[in-house]
């Protein structure tokens, strides 16, 4: 019998289920299930947003039917929560259990791999045909939170290298300025690059999607594996399909984290035949052009400090009737980044 567990008890029964198979617990989850056999708990699972986690099984059950009996009912209840895909992050040995109840091996790397339910990486890429054009083509992955002179400098410079530049205008909103509003920036900012093409990143590259660390052991750095793991799916699944030879990033003066990525993809990319380069990053007297300045201009209301640092349609955004939350947002936090 599946059974989701809501009791303190029920969900100490788990934890110590999970620990004892060497796994770490996490809060945080949407449902957690178990399965029992005669009042016995054999098998716990848990789903959180998209992502699958913290499954489970005692060794006696191990190898039988008991693992897929737990991710069927977990693909069942997120799919009735909205979710058309589902995602786990197992360690490499577990992925084939995983493929064979139909989740698809998206990525891969030494300590963790990232599988998908339900097709929608497929999916999401045959939506995208339409945008394929033959040649040697580039990409560049931009949040642009917002819009800046720096990011258009980096387009421009990669455009003139290639026959066809891919913009991958990150879709997750988890940031001051929401995804389509993004977007539209960029198309408006980049309209006069003829060779450009807009286009969102879906939930396949730099997703911010919660990454379960309950496999890893203390040792294993989870921002790493996860840098990696998405550098292999676009250089794997994603570049392939859309003739990308060239992959473009600024430099990054002030964020160790966007720096440790551009050295993932350094490090990573060769091997499956994109070449990175890596594009200086426009500056104005007072620095390298940043988003995250840009929003603390708007949060003091000075939007005359703009003209050095945004194209004129993101300025025009700004101080528009539209732009007035996020201005009022920015206002209480001018560091706000989400």
């Amino acid at each position: 019998m599946i059974a989701e567990l809501t009791l303190d008890s029920e969900r100490r029964s788990a934890r110590a289920l999970i620990e004892a198979s060497g796994l770490a617990f996490e809060d945080g989850a949407d449902v957690m299930v178990g399965l029992y056999e005669d009042e016995r708990l054999v098998a716990t699972g848990s789903r959180a947003g998209n992502v699958l986690k913290m499954l489970a099984v005692t060794p006696d059950r191990q190898g039988g039917p008991a693992l897929g009996e737990l991710v069927t009912e977990l693909v069942m209840n997120g799919r009735r929560a909205g979710h058309e895909s589902l995602f786990v992050y197992t360690r490499p040995e577990y992925a084939v259990s995983f493929q064979s109840l139909n989740f698809f091996l998206l990525a891969r790397q030494e300590k963790a791999a990232l599988l998908e339910y339900g097709g929608g990486l497929g999916k999401w890429l045959e939506s995208k045909r339409g945008l394929v054009r033959s040649g040697a083509n580039g990409a560049v992955v931009v949040n642009c939170n917002p819009f800046t002179l720096g990011h258009l400098y980096l387009i421009e410079t990669a455009a003139r290298q290639v026959d066809n530049l891919y913009v991958f205008v990150v879709r997750e909103d988890r940031s001051a300025f929401p995804f389509e509003v993004r977007r539209r920036l960029v198309e408006q900012g980049a309209r006069h690059v003829p060779n450009a093409i807009v286009l969102d990143t879906s939930r396949y590259i730099v997703s911010a999607a919660t990454f379960p660390t309950y496999f890893l052991k203390k040792d294993d750095p989870p921002a790493r594996i996860q840098m990696e793991l998405d550098v292999i799916l676009f250089a794997s699944r994603i570049a392939p399909f859309f003739g990308v030879a060239r992959r473009f990033a600024g430099t990054e003066p002030d964020c160790p984290l966007t720096d440790a990525y551009n050295a993932a993809m350094r490090r990573l990319l060769p091997a499956y035949g994109v070449e990175l380069r890596v594009v200086e990053r426009k500056r104005t007297a007072a620095g390298a052009i940043s988003a995250s300045r840009v929003r603390e201009f708007v949060g003091w209301g000075d939007f005359a400090a703009l003209a050095e640092y945004v194209p004129a349609t993101t300025r025009a955004y700004l101080e528009s009737d539209a732009a007035r939350p996020i201005r009022e947002r920015l206002r209480s936090d001018p560091s706000r980044e989400g």
